[in-house]
């Protein structure tokens, strides 16, 4: 639980082009996670939840400055 509230202090500090950048990243890592377990399982499954939620926490912060803007 802790971790993923430090991950979510560290979004807050980002601007928006970098969290912007990072969800992009973070989305694109996903793809190739999901590829190469569907060719080859992968050793540790639960690392595409992990992005899954590392995805969320970033759009959800995301949602927060765009609802805030208006």
């Amino acid at each position: 639980m802790a971790k993923s509230k430090k991950a979510t202090e560290d979004y807050r500090s980002l601007t928006d082009e970098a969290l912007n950048d990072q969800i992009g990243e973070e989305s694109f890592n996903l793809k190739k996670m999901k590829f190469s377990h569907a060719v080859n399982p992968i050793e540790n499954p639960m690392a595409i939840r992990g992005i899954r939620r590392q995805i969320a926490r970033l759009k959800t912060e995301q949602h927060k400055r765009n609802s805030a803007n208006k």
